[in-house]
């Protein structure tokens, strides 16, 4: 089940899991479940986001319609 974009947006920039997880402030293991498809709260959203160098707007073309 693939619920979202994450991985693409982040292999897109050459970024490994853990330089995200460094840059967000969060986790491997949550960049690893929320890849996988599971949920996460909008401020782990928000997190990665700007770590890609997103904007906040961009939250649906990453995590599609995830609440």
């Amino acid at each position: 089940m693939k619920a979202n974009s994450l991985k693409t947006f982040r292999e897109s920039l050459m970024m490994s899991k853990a330089e995200l997880s460094r840059a967000a402030g969060i986790c491997t293991v949550t960049i690893d479940r929320i890849e996988k498809g599971n949920p996460c709260r909008l401020d782990t959203q928000r997190k990665i986001l700007l770590a890609l160098g997103l904007e906040v707007s961009d939250k649906v073309s990453v995590f599609g319609n995830q609440m």
